[in-house]
């Protein structure tokens, strides 16, 4: 992988690969260059775009530099904007979606934005305690990954108990666990999961917002709520999975709407 600084001197590791008008591919939780949707969906858009993958913060080739802080995110995305010569699209998923909004709101110069299920839910269940960065710091600095990862999924994700226990038994579990580091980092990215509304309407950059028609009502309700805030923003609801969509459902509607 290539290697970039931000602007804390955090060496942010990326891949760039195709040919094109630049898109940034931001990440969720848990998720890398090498694990998760995106390297799915690179082979699909690097034919339209010069595509570019990276760590983020804390993850995979990626440095972490103390204390955090949701901007040093932000000023890692302006980083790679230089490499890939000044603007860019991006394409974001899930809390990556989240960091995508602060960044594009910042003054980044971002010429489209893709938000694909932002999870702004807000906290109707108290399942998502105020102090969980701290916690999933305590767990990391503890060596607890594992912990950290069920912490996340049941906690801050709200998901329902059997499914860290399932994953355990899978793959996955050991890459998730690899990138545990930057949860707490996605549970800052994320605050309260209550929409920032003139964060989000003051991106007047034309924008869309995917959400998945098998995707929990709260995540849809919130795409709802995300695209009536943006001053130009359009609403794509594709036939996905759970917080999920194939590769070859989402690009060419990302072709389409970057090269519009």
């Amino acid at each position: 992988m290539n290697k970039t600084f931000s602007k804390d001197g955090t060496w942010i590791a990326y891949k760039k690969t195709g040919a094109g008008p630049a898109l940034i591919l931001v990440d969720g939780a848990f998720c890398s260059s090498t694990f998760g949707p995106m390297p799915k969906l690179v082979p699909f858009l690097e034919k339209y775009f010069t595509v570019i993958t990276y760590d983020r913060r804390a993850r995979g080739e990626s440095g972490d530099t103390k204390p955090y802080d949701v901007q040093r995110e932000i000023e890692d995305i302006g980083a790679l904007i230089e490499v890939a010569g000044g603007s860019v699209n991006l394409f974001s998923i899930s809390s990556g979606a989240i960091l995508a909004i602060r960044a594009a709101a910042s003054g980044l110069n971002i010429s489209k934005l893709a938000l694909f299920e932002p999870p702004f839910v807000g906290n109707p269940t108290g399942r998502r305690p105020e102090n969980a960065v701290a916690d999933l710091e305590m767990m990391i600095s503890e060596k607890r990954s594992g912990d950290a990862v069920a912490y996340y999924l049941r906690k801050v994700m709200g998901v329902p108990a059997i499914v860290p226990w399932i994953l355990r038994l899978t793959p996955n579990w050991a890459k998730m666990k690899a990138n545990a580091g930057s949860l707490p980092y996605d549970a800052a990215v994320c605050g309260d999961f209550n929409i920032p509304k003139t964060l989000v309407g003051s991106l007047n950059i034309p924008a869309i917002v995917i959400d998945s028609a098998k995707s929990p009502k709260s995540l849809r309700e919130a795409v709802r709520a995300v695209t009536e805030l943006l001053p130009q923003g359009r609403r794509i609801t594709v036939d996905g999975k759970i917080h999920d969509a194939p590769p070859g459902i989402l690009a060419p509607l990302l072709e389409k709407f970057f090269n519009s």
